[in-house]
C-alpha cells in the first residue's frame, strides 16, 4: 500500500463523509449475533452508484431490483436486513423486496428509485415484511452507526469486517470504507456474500463502474470457503462526491490511485471473510506465479484454495503437499510437472519436479499458523493471480447441518 492510502483505526463505513448509519432488532433473525438484524445506510447526498451481481441463476428478490436499479447517480438510502433471504419466494418476493426500499425512501423523503433493498439469511421463507415496517422508524441515523449497521447484517458470522482508509490525492484528499458480511456459500464468481462500499470522493459513474470491476476480480472473485455460490451476492459501492476533490476520471492519474485504495479496502474485507469462514481456524493464501496468462494463473490459484483435500489436511496440519500439487493439475491450466517449484510457509517444497529435503516437523509446524502462504511457480510465463480460502473442520458441518435448526 502506497503513503497515500492511510488505514483509519476503528475505521466504518459511515467513516466516509455525508454517511449515516444504524440498526435494530427486528426480530427476523432469531439468533442475530449482536441482537440485531435490520439496518439502514443513508447518503446526505445522491450517489453514483453499481455493483456487482451473484452470478447463480437462482437469484435473490432484492438483487432483482438492486439490478434494476443500477448503475445510477441518484442512490441515497440502503436498506439490508439478516435472517431471511427473500429467495426463492416468487412474485410475493419481489413485492416484499419492493415495499422494503419504498420504506426505506419514505423513512428519508427520497424518491423509491434512490433506495436499494438487500437480504441475508434463510433461502425459501417469506420475507417479514410487517416486522420491519414496524421497527425500521426505530433506526437512529447518525455518523458512529457504521458500527452496529455492520453488526447487523451479520449470519453465521462470528465478527463484523469493516475498514476505512483515507486516500491523499493531488486533486483532494477522499475517504473510501466499507463493511462486509459472509462466512459461507462463498465461492463467487462475480462478486460475494455482502460489501457495501462508501466514498466521498467525486468520480464518474463510469470510471467508478471500472474501478469496482478490478477491485472484484482481485478481492472478492478470488475468495472461497466451500465453492458454493450464493442467491444474494452483491458488492456494492456508492459514491456522493462531498469529499469535493477533482473529479475522477478514468485513466487519469488520480483514477491509478482510487484503483489502488478500492483495491485495498475489498481484498481487506475479502481476507476478512475468508478468515471467518464457518468453522475455519485458518487463512489459506494461494499464489501462482509464471502461468502463461493471468487467466491461468486465476485458474489454478482458485483450484488450491478450493480444494477440500488441501483444506482438510490444513485444518490437522497434515504436511500432504501432494494434494497442492493434485489441485493445481486438475484446474485445467497447462503446466509441465517437470517446471513446478513449491514453496510453503517458507518451505521450499518442490523445485522442477523434483521433492527437495526438508524437515517434516517443521512443515507440519508452519501449517499451524493462522495464515498458510502457499506459493507455486509453474515457471511458463508471468501470469500471476492470489487467491484466499480456508481450512474446513467439523464445525463447518455442524454449522451446515443445523443451520435452519
Amino acid at each position: 500500500m502506497s503513503d497515500n492510502i492511510i488505514q483509519i483505526q476503528d475505521g466504518c463505513i459511515t467513516s466516509s463523509r455525508g454517511f449515516q448509519a444504524g440498526a435494530t432488532y427486528a426480530g427476523i433473525n432469531k439468533h442475530p449475533p449482536h441482537n440485531m438484524d435490520l439496518a439502514l445506510l443513508y447518503s446526505e447526498a445522491p450517489c453514483n452508484a453499481c455493483a456487482l451481481f451473484t452470478t447463480n441463476r437462482v437469484k435473490a428478490a432484492p438483487v432483482l431490483i438492486s439490478r434494476d436499479r443500477l448503475p445510477s447517480s441518484c442512490i441515497q438510502a440502503l436498506i439490508v436486513n439478516s435472517g431471511v433471504a427473500n429467495a426463492c419466494t416468487g412474485e410475493k418476493g419481489m413485492a416484499d423486496a419492493r415495499f422494503m426500499a419504498d420504506l426505506a425512501a419514505a423513512r428519508l423523503n427520497l424518491k423509491p428509485e434512490c433506495a436499494l433493498p438487500m437480504s441475508t439469511g434463510v433461502i425459501g421463507k417469506p420475507l417479514p415484511v410487517d416486522l420491519i415496517a414496524w421497527h425500521l422508524p426505530l433506526i437512529s441515523l447518525s455518523n458512529e452507526g457504521g458500527a452496529a449497521f455492520a453488526r447487523a447484517i451479520m449470519t453465521t458470522d462470528t465478527r463484523p469486517k469493516e475498514i476505512a482508509v483515507k486516500v491523499k490525492s493531488g486533486g483532494g484528499d477522499y475517504t473510501i470504507s466499507g463493511a462486509a458480511k459472509g462466512a459461507g456459500m462463498i465461492a463467487p464468481n462475480m462478486a460475494t456474500t455482502l460489501c457495501f462500499i462508501t466514498t466521498d470522493a467525486a468520480i464518474e459513474l463510469e470510471a467508478l463502474e471500472t474501478a469496482l470491476r478490478k477491485a472484484g476480480n482481485k478481492s472478492f472473485n478470488m475468495i472461497t470457503v466451500d465453492g458454493d455460490t450464493s442467491t444474494n451476492d452483491t458488492l456494492l459501492v456508492m459514491a456522493n462526491g462531498l469529499a469535493r476533490n477533482q473529479v475522477i476520471k478514468t485513466g487519469s492519474r488520480a483514477m491509478r490511485v482510487f484503483q489502488e485504495a478500492l483495491d485495498h479496502v475489498c481484498i481487506f474485507l475479502a481476507r476478512s471473510v475468508v478468515s471467518d469462514g464457518e468453522g475455519a481456524t485458518r487463512l489459506i493464501t494461494a499464489n501462482v506465479a509464471g502461468a502463461r496468462s493471468k487467466k491461468e494463473a486465476r485458474i489454478v490459484a482458485k483450484a488450491i484454495a478450493s480444494s477440500n483435500l488441501v483444506k482438510t489436511a490444513i485444518h490437522g496440519a497434515d504436511p500432504n503437499w501432494g494434494r497442492i500439487v493434485s489441485a493445481a493439475g486438475s484446474s485445467g491450466a497447462a503446466f509441465e510437472e517437470s517446471r513446478l517449484s513449491l514453496t510453503i510457509g517458507g518451505i521450499k517444497i518442490w523445485q522442477e519436479g523434483k521433492v527437495l529435503d526438508f524437515e517434516l516437523s517443521s512443515l507440519r509446524s508452519k501449517l499451524q499458523q493462522e495464515e498458510i502462504v502457499i506459493n507455486l511457480n509453474l515457471n511458463l510465463g508471468k501470469g500471476t493471480a492470489t487467491a484466499w480460502g480456508c481450512d474446513m473442520s467439523e464445525e463447518y458441518v455442524t454449522i451446515n447441518s443445523e443451520y435452519t435448526t
